[in-house]
């Protein structure tokens, strides 16, 4: 066991979570089951400990009383338009949704935001009128592209 983290973010799910774990892990570098503990050695998991890109997490295979909300949500920055791709092409197959300015929710009902680091840039930048063109723009989008951004930006 490599517990070592004192704060984690516990996400409750019914069942699955085992599997939702190594789907994270797979989709995210730098990521890896830590440990796993069952109520009986061959029996499912009751919970999950895992990290995302270094980040720690645990699943809680609690039963049916809370279901997720996207009040909570993983947030991943993306580098570039492909790394936004893969990402949002992968959590919204098999059953996920797309939301709106980023968000998406997977097919085990967690919520994501996948943000390209470039929207920060652009939101954040100096020019207040030319963020507020990339702002627009990323209001119309589901998931975020860049070069759209990027043309809203330079607009005149």
């Amino acid at each position: 066991m490599t517990n070592d983290h004192k704060v984690r973010t516990c996400l409750w799910f019914e069942n699955n979570g085992e599997a939702a774990a190594n789907a994270y892990i797979a989709l995210i570098p730098n990521s890896k089951i830590e440990n796993v503990v069952r109520a009986a050695p061959d029996g499912d998991a009751v919970v999950v400990d895992f990290t995302l890109a270094g980040t720690p997490y645990q699943i809680l295979n609690g039963g049916p009383q809370f279901k997720q909300t996207p009040a909570a949500s993983i947030s991943v920055m993306t580098v570039d338009q492909t790394e936004t791709d893969r990402l949002w092409d992968t959590l919204t197959s098999d059953g996920g949704e797309e939301g709106r300015c980023g968000w998406l929710v997977d097919r085990f009902g967690v919520s994501w935001q996948i943000v390209p680091k470039a929207l920060s840039d652009l939101l954040g930048a100096e020019d207040q009128a030319a963020a507020g063109r990339a702002q627009a723009a990323m209001m119309d989008m589901s998931k975020i592209e860049i070069r759209t951004l990027e043309a809203a930006f330079n607009a005149a």
